[in-house]
């Protein structure tokens, strides 16, 4: 009775689906950070504890050298779960999210969302250099799934309630609910209607609400007052700045994508098992972290690292060689991690990435023309928003994102510079953004944009582009012999019975007809013989809804919709012709989800 009344088509039912999804996303984050907390206190320190601030550095192992051990025993532990339950587990969370909006029609299995959040946990806790923001998505997403796939709904639903997990999982993180629905919109949501963002809006403020309450209503950094970026007004040299910065973030940004599948193509082709190439990654990892200790004072690099983007943003950690010296070894780092096949996201490291590349990029200003007075914290907000907007392609997001956590408007203007300057760079450079690339490995492309079809929107006389050849039953083929040899494009062929019309044959089989045969034979073997009527003046929106309803796979078109004599047909269409005169590819046009929304993405 419960299953029956969820799936219902009522916005009401898929509301409430939205809250409970929101729910799921927000607690899901505060486990998963619990769970984190828990294996790296355990690592790290030996002891058992849940309390754990990312954003202070984590004091030095009684392990000694030893800790270099700890992200293989992680490594080894990450192997065995990825490859005994759940490989969609492995790698950075969203494009696993994105393949089965589009590939797998919104089917995440139940098992992949707890294994990704004890995988990342243990990758995370033990010193790999990635992220928590996309393992929260896939499982937020994961949910959502589950959620549907055991109330049978619909598969926009299904896409919805997924598109609401992973919205969720991001906002609840992050304290940033607007930031969460850009991201549904901009990565993962196949339709923007009000019947999808609605309810992918309720699961963002719900999952915040829930975040809010266990991590305070303050975003992941503490950011202090912003005083380059105050000004409402940019001077034309802080312009020139922010271009120049943006185009250093695009560069980097393109490295950062490049890195991580060079190295996964250097681990895919070394000798050995997962177990093996894994484990080796994550001991240069360890290594990496120790020396960083011994030589600096802190890990720096290993887990999240927020503690070193606290430090950048209080402007404690101002050594421009340093800060060069972090920004290799955090990419280094995760590549190792992610290429080795570690579990994790990627939003920690760009985030690290930026702020930086921002500290750097201040210090080089400050050389340079010291009268503007660049800020190291400015810059390195900016560096953040840069490095995810180039790198994910998600540029909207990565400004909003950035603009909840500092909560200054006039942090905008520079963002928007930056950052666009930096997307485009970026895809000067690689096209394929850091999730687009992944799938694109697998032969699994996404649609790079949102469209409207406004094609819909046309009448369906200004899609009749072939002829028709109208040949009776008990008759022979001379007709259509005569318009071969005269017309440009195949014809359609309707076979008719004095005033009946008896079936099509569709102008891609007409040159398979045996012409030798009679034309009563044609009509069994390649005639279409389910049609349905449709009037000249439909919109193609209401005719392909009647197509995709019915058994038929031809429009007969006529004037007023009526056929009581062959005479009246106007032209015939079939899904070959919408798909050619619209410049769509034909599968899309026969696979449509179900439902309303003429915004998809295509």
């Amino acid at each position: 009775m419960l299953r029956r009344w969820f799936s219902e088509d009522g916005a009401i039912r898929v509301a409430v689906l939205a809250v409970i999804v929101g729910v799921a996303a927000g607690f899901g984050a505060v486990v998963f950070r619990d769970f984190i907390a828990l294996v790296h206190n355990l690592a790290f320190l030996g002891r058992f504890s849940l309390l754990y601030d990312a954003t202070k550095h984590t004091l030095a192992s009684p392990l000694g050298a030893w800790i270099i051990l700890v992200p293989v025993a992680g490594a080894l532990v990450v192997a065995f779960l990825v490859s005994r339950f759940a490989p969609e587990a492995k790698g950075h969370g969203v494009p696993e999210v994105m393949d089965a909006m589009y590939y797998k029609r919104g089917i995440i299995r139940p098992l992949v969302g707890a294994i990704k959040a004890i995988a990342s946990s243990i990758s995370i806790g033990t010193g790999g250099a990635v992220g928590r923001e996309g393992p929260i998505i896939q499982i937020g997403a994961s949910f959502g799934s589950s959620l549907s796939q055991w109330l049978g709904l619909k598969q926009w639903q299904r896409m919805t309630l997924i598109a609401c997990g992973a919205a969720g999982g991001i906002a609840a993180t992050f304290n940033t609910p607007i930031g969460g629905v850009l991201f549904a919109i901009e990565l993962i949501m196949p339709e923007i209607s009000v019947r999808t963002l609605i309810p992918v809006a309720l699961a963002t403020g719900t999952a915040t609400a829930i975040g809010r309450v266990f991590f305070g209503d303050h975003p992941s950094f503490l950011i202090p007052q912003l005083p380059v970026i105050s000004s409402s007004v940019l001077s034309p040299w802080s312009i020139v700045a922010y271009l120049i910065f943006g185009l250093a973030l695009g560069c980097v940004s393109a490295l950062f994508i490049r890195s991580i599948y060079a190295m996964e193509d250097v681990f895919n082709r070394l000798p050995g098992n997962y177990y093996l190439r894994h484990a080796t990654g994550m001991l240069v990892v360890g290594i990496m972290i120790y020396m960083l200790s011994r030589y600096t004072g802190y890990y720096y690099i290993e887990g999240v690292s927020y503690a070193t983007v606290q430090d950048i943003l209080e402007k404690t950690l101002t050594n421009p060689w340093l800060l060069l010296l972090l920004l290799a070894a955090k990419m280094l780092a995760t590549s190792l991690t992610l290429g080795s096949g570690g579990s994790g996201g990627i939003f920690s490291p760009a985030l690290f990435l930026g702020a930086t590349l921002g500290g750097c990029y201040a210090a080089l200003l400050g050389w340079l023309m010291p009268a503007m007075h660049a800020d190291a914290a400015s810059l390195a907000v900016v560096g953040m928003a840069g490095i995810i907007g180039g790198s994910t392609g998600a540029v909207v997001t990565a400004v909003v994102i950035v603009y909840e956590m500092t909560r200054d408007y006039n942090v905008i203007l520079p963002l928007l510079i930056s950052v666009s300057v930096a997307y485009g760079v970026r895809r000067w450079f690689v096209r394929g953004s850091i999730y687009d690339l992944k799938l694109a490995r697998r032969g699994h492309y996404i649609p790079e944009s949102l469209q409207t079809n406004m094609y819909l929107l046309d009448r369906v006389r200004d899609f009749l582009r072939r002829a028709v050849v109208r040949i009776p039953v008990n008759g022979d083929w001379s007709r259509l012999n005569r318009y071969l040899m005269r017309l440009q494009r195949l014809p359609h062929v309707i076979i008719v019975d004095g005033e009946k019309v008896l079936g099509v044959i569709a102008a891609d089989r007409v040159l398979q007809v045996d012409r030798s045969r009679s034309v009563r034979e044609a009509l069994e073997r390649q005639a279409d013989s389910k049609f349905i009527v449709v009037c000249s003046n439909d919109l193609l929106f209401d005719v392909m809804a009647q197509l995709r309803n019915s058994p038929a796979s031809v429009v007969i078109v006529t004037a007023n919709g009526d056929l009581k004599t062959p005479r009246q047909i106007k032209g015939v269409l079939t899904w070959g012709d919408i798909a050619s005169s619209s410049n769509l590819p034909q599968p899309l046009l026969g696979s449509r989800a179900e439902g309303g929304g003429n915004t998809e993405r295509l």
